[in-house]
């Protein structure tokens, strides 16, 4: 059985403060910050989270490493609990700045600006639980995720169906790197029954399900976007 790692040991400071809300509270008094962190009752050394005045986002969540001395974030939207921000960093003080950014309610950009760390997913806030806004940012997410990939198909591949008005009007998801589509947004997805995949040696495939049936192979991310497209006209 595997030993369970001395989270006094890995973390002294956190330890000596009693809990990471306490430790964060504590390096936000010493830069004259006030941010409210919350204490986790189940897992008080490693987890810490903060509220933000912006209705329309989550807590931001506080989480220390087990093997390793650092700490990640993650900031989500309210209406389907998708990250808007996430990042990790070895400085506690990073930690806190971003901390009081999203409670502040600053703009995306502008906590990645107070703390450098923070990676923008890619997504955009949307004040209420609209489908139009809330599919395209998470095509804006798709979007940033594939840049971020050393991948060029896959990017080829999720710009080209964005570019496709049929395809862009569908809420995208991803499972395994495969795109699908719904015409709803989270929780309750009602699936397209329609699958593309990019390789990055073999041609792009448009499958019936999820690792289903194969109806087509295309050279191209173009080609493959036309045949979905054909196949969507095709069932009406």
């Amino acid at each position: 059985m595997a030993k369970s790692p001395d989270l006094a040991a890995l973390y002294p400071d956190i330890a000596a403060e009693g809990s990471l809300a306490a430790a964060l509270q504590a390096v936000a008094a010493r830069d004259g910050i006030s941010v409210p962190f919350q204490v986790s009752e189940s897992d008080p050394l490693r987890y810490a989270a903060v509220a933000s005045t912006v209705p329309h986002r989550t807590v931001l969540g506080i989480s220390g490493w087990v093997v390793e001395r650092r700490w990640s974030i993650r900031g989500c939207e309210a209406f389907q609990g998708l990250a808007l921000i996430d990042g990790w960093t070895e400085d506690l003080t990073q930690a806190v700045r971003a901390a009081q950014a999203w409670h502040e309610g600053a703009e995306l950009a502008d906590i990645q600006r107070a703390a450098p760390f923070v990676h923008l997913t890619g997504r955009y806030e949307v004040a209420e639980p609209d489908s139009a806004q809330l599919t395209e940012s998470e095509w804006q997410h798709l979007r940033t995720e594939a840049g971020e990939q050393d991948w060029p198909e896959y990017r080829a591949l999720i710009e080209a169906a964005y570019a496709e008005p049929t395809l862009r009007c569908l809420y995208p998801f991803t499972s395994h790197w495969t795109l699908r589509f719904s015409t709803t947004i989270r929780p309750d997805l009602t699936v397209v029954p329609m699958c593309l995949d990019a390789h990055r040696e073999k041609p792009y495939t448009i499958s019936a399900n999820y690792m289903g049936e194969v109806l087509a192979e295309t050279t191209t991310a173009e080609e493959a976007v036309a045949a979905v497209r054909h196949l969507l006209q095709a069932a009406g």
